[in-house]
């Protein structure tokens, strides 16, 4: 008697964050992870340019993810995903502002100039492999006023934020150019990302179905 064959269950995806921003890029594109396991890591640079402190701490939260997974047999052979963004000015590295005073001397800093963000994603697959992308982006912010500082400081939306502020928030209106990945400063280059799990086999479109 031939029975009918088994559906392979779909690979499970794994994110090593916690960010509401990064969950939301991702639903953006269709894909919803099988579960989220945020990381804590020492997130201090090392003497390192912010391309390789973006990389380093991407890799970094992949790996201990990795470990974390380890200890649930339900995902074993899964995905894991992670990014990290960095935050500059020239070679300076602008930190995630969690005090006033840190927002308010990023803010200084990026008035009326250029910076980089650099986003770096990382990707474990089932097979072992590691795979990695970093995407920067030029932002320039118009020169902000002192009233146009304190109100924004007063907003609290820059609190663990890169750089000391949102691009998808108030802080978009600051923006008078952009060259590069929109996504990528907010938290996750989705055309890279996508591009990333498609060529690991990961099936990023099996949820766009039924979602008109």
């Amino acid at each position: 008697m031939t029975g009918t064959p088994e559906t392979a269950a779909p690979p499970k995806l794994l994110l090593a964050s916690g960010s509401p921003r990064r969950l939301q890029l991702l639903a953006q594109a269709g894909i919803e992870p099988d579960s989220l396991l945020p990381t804590s890591v020492d997130e201090s640079p090392l003497h390192e340019l912010p391309r390789s402190l973006a990389k380093r701490l991407a890799r970094s939260k992949a790996d201990a993810a990795r470990a974390m997974a380890a200890r649930t047999p339900e995902f074993a052979g899964a995905f894991i995903l992670s990014a990290d963004t960095v935050v500059s000015v020239g070679r300076r590295i602008l930190p995630k502002a969690e005090f006033h005073d840190q927002a308010a001397e990023c803010l200084l800093m990026l008035s009326g100039r250029s910076h980089r963000v650099h986003t770096a994603i990382c990707l474990l697959t089932p097979k072992g492999a590691i795979r990695q992308r970093l995407v920067e982006t030029k932002v320039r912010f118009k020169r902000l006023s002192r009233a146009e500082m304190d109100t924004y400081l007063g907003s609290g939306e820059w609190r663990d934020k890169a750089g000391g502020y949102a691009i998808q928030g108030l802080a978009g209106t600051f923006v008078v150019r952009l060259v590069g990945s929109y996504s990528s400063v907010v938290g996750l280059p989705l055309y890279e990302t996508v591009a990333m799990l498609e060529g690991e086999g990961f099936p990023t479109r099996r949820g766009w179905l039924g979602t008109g």
